[in-house]
Order: C-alpha cells, then sequence, then structure tokens
C-alpha cells in the first residue's frame, strides 16, 4: 500500500453510521491470541453448501499475519491455496510463520490448522511505503453509480413478486434472502431469467463492508477487502453454462490477490469480474476492485473446481 489512510475523494454516498460498528471488524475477522504468531478463529455466515467460506479464511489468515509486522508496512500481496474442505463446527488455529523480514519488503506464510491438519494455506507480501514515478492503470468502466440501482435484496423481492416464477428459482431466491452476508451488494446489469441462456462470463456489482470501519486502519480495510474478495467470485465462470448445468460441486482451490492504492472497504467500490477460460472441470476467474473515483484498488485471480450435471427438462422426464 502507498499509504496508510484512504482518501476521502471521490467516495460518494453518506459513510454508514460510526456508531455501528462492522461486524466483520468485531466478530467475523477477530481473532483470539493464544501464544506468540498463534490465533484462533470462528465461523459466522456459512453458506448453503454447508463449508467454511473462503472469503472469511483469507480474511482472517490476512489478519493473522498483519498482526505480526510493523505499523509501517502493509500488504501488496497475498497467495493462497485451499487444500482442504474446512468443518463450519470446528474453530481454526492460524499459525504465522515470519519467513522474511526486510527493509523494505516483509513475507508472512499462514497455515489454518483443523483437527491437525491443514486446510489452507496463505502467503503475504508486506512494503514500507515507497514513492514511484512509474504509475498508470486500466480505466474503470462506465457503469450507473450505487446511488441509482436496486440492491440485491430489492432485486430478489421483485423476482418473488412475479407470478410466473418457477418454483425452484422460487426456492432459491428465499434461500439467499435469508442469508445473513456483512457486505452490500448493488448489480449492475441484473439478469432475468429470459436472458440466462446468453450470459457471457462477465458480471459487475457495487459491493462494501456493511458498518463502519473507520479511515485509519488501513490493514483491516484490507482484510475485509479480501473477505470481499470472494464472494460470488467462482459463479462467474458458471453464468454461460447456468441454465444447462446444475451445480454438483463447487470450491475454490487458490486464490491471489493484489493490493494497489488505498481504499474503504465500507464504502461503495465497483466488482468487475470476468472469466476467461474454464475446463477440466475447473473454472479460472479475474476481478478488479475499483474505487468509486476510478482508482483501481485491488486485483484478483481466483480457479475453482466446478463440477456440474446436466439439467433435465421436464420434456424427457
Amino acid at each position: 500500500m502507498s499509504a496508510t489512510k484512504a482518501p476521502e475523494d471521490g467516495q460518494s454516498g453518506d459513510d454508514p453510521s460510526r456508531d455501528l460498528r462492522s461486524v466483520l471488524v468485531t466478530s467475523v475477522l477477530n481473532l483470539e491470541l493464544l501464544d506468540k504468531d498463534l490465533f484462533r478463529g470462528r465461523h459466522y455466515w456459512v453458506p448453503s453448501n454447508q463449508r467454511l467460506f473462503g472469503g472469511q479464511i483469507i480474511g482472517q489468515a490476512l489478519v493473522a499475519a498483519a498482526k505480526s509486522v510493523s505499523e509501517d508496512v502493509h500488504v501488496h500481496s497475498l497467495h493462497c491455496y485451499f487444500v482442504r474442505s474446512g468443518d463450519p463446527k470446528v474453530p481454526l488455529l492460524y499459525q504465522v510463520e515470519r519467513t522474511r523480514t526486510g527493509a523494505s519488503f516483509s513475507v508472512r506464510s499462514v497455515k489454518a490448522v483443523q483437527n491437525g491438519l491443514p486446510i489452507f494455506i496463505c502467503q503475504a507480501s508486506f512494503q514500507r511505503t515507497q514513492p514511484s514515478p512509474l504509475q498508470h492503470q486500466f480505466s474503470m468502466p462506465t457503469v450507473p453509480p450505487p446511488e441509482e440501482l436496486l440492491s440485491h435484496q430489492d432485486l430478489i423481492e421483485q423476482c418473488l413478486r412475479d407470478p410466473n416464477l418457477q418454483e425452484k428459482y422460487r426456492v432459491g431466491l428465499n434461500r439467499t434472502a435469508a442469508q445473513e452476508v456483512s457486505i452490500e451488494i448493488k448489480l449492475v446489469s441484473p439478469s432475468t431469467l429470459r436472458q440466462l441462456q446468453s450470459m457471457e462470463p462477465k458480471q459487475m456489482f457495487w459491493v462494501r463492508a456493511l458498518g463502519y470501519i473507520g479511515e485509519g486502519d488501513m490493514k483491516m480495510h484490507c482484510c475485509v477487502a479480501a473477505y470481499i474478495s470472494d464472494y460470488a467470485f467462482l459463479g462467474t465462470a458458471l453464468l454461460p453454462h447456468h441454465w444447462q448445468h446444475k451445480v454438483h460441486f463447487m470450491a475454490s482451490l487458490d486464490h491471489s490477490m493484489w493490493f494497489h492504492a488505498p481504499f474503504r472497504a465500507d464504502h461503495w467500490m465497483l466488482y468487475e469480474c470476468e472469466s476467461p477460460w474454464a475446463g477440466g472441470s475447473r473454472g479460472l476467474v479475474h476481478g478488479r476492485l475499483w474505487r468509486q473515483d476510478g482508482v483501481l484498488a485491488a486485483s484478483c485471480v481466483q480457479e475453482g473446481v466446478i463440477r456440474v450435471k446436466p439439467r433435465v427438462s421436464k420434456s424427457k422426464l
């Protein structure tokens, strides 16, 4: 990171109430210190597949790594592998190894352990602020601002009011609406059911953490962004195929992230996601997190296993 404080310029919309501290900070990403470089994390939101949410593991691992470095260095990249499925009923232990502490860069390795076995490994690199005359970035896509878009919850309620909605979609939407996720999402181009058969493997949505995080703790904003980055990310690879195939199994295999500029995770950011390739029961997705003022805040890449079954039409029954 190039600064310890995210700028306010270009961040439209009011802050969530300062009296409502984000649950991502107070609970979801909060770790219990057991010993030097050893932490225990607990689980909160669990997806419908009853496995641990990968974003929470990434975020908690980055919290553990950040606690082992000095205040004047900030994460610029992380690379993770999910090696085993986690049990939502069992706490996770995070073991931090201080791989290297240098003058400019420091590297930390984090292993998440459950029942004596590693389920996740991560390496994070931190950098002391260094100015550079070499600067460039892509241009942010032109999209409607979040203030002009319906919330994810509003879109679900709108769909549920459709009397022609098939029962299988109604059940899925009700299940999604019941999930307690600590982030707010607004889809840029919501798809109708009629458009599902012609979708590209691309999606964009505005996203921010619910609640107030604050300005000064850039490390925590990065940890929250790591949590956010895994939400609905791998699903981008399914968009052209969802109408034809039913997901049998889907899970993250690896996840990488690079942090480019200061940002506020409790302010709206545009998440631009695309899947350039899928095959071999795997899907690859790329993502870019943009500040509302057009600054590229972070980049993400993930590969996951995706196993599907053909949908059986009623005419064949």
